[in-house]
């Protein structure tokens, strides 16, 4: 059970990064993200 909700939190958090990642510094900016902020926001959403 561990196991599986350590690799869907690991997806979650992969999925997050990327979908950032793509984005502008416009559409960041406008979620009020900074590009630097990615991976902690991205960490914070895994979590949930």
């Amino acid at each position: 059970m561990n196991v599986a909700r350590t690799f869907n939190n690991w997806r979650k958090y992969r999925q997050t990064v990327s979908e950032l990642g793509r984005m502008s510094n416009r559409e960041l900016h406008d979620l009020g993200i900074d590009r630097a902020d990615i991976l902690s926001v991205a960490k914070a959403a895994s979590a949930r």
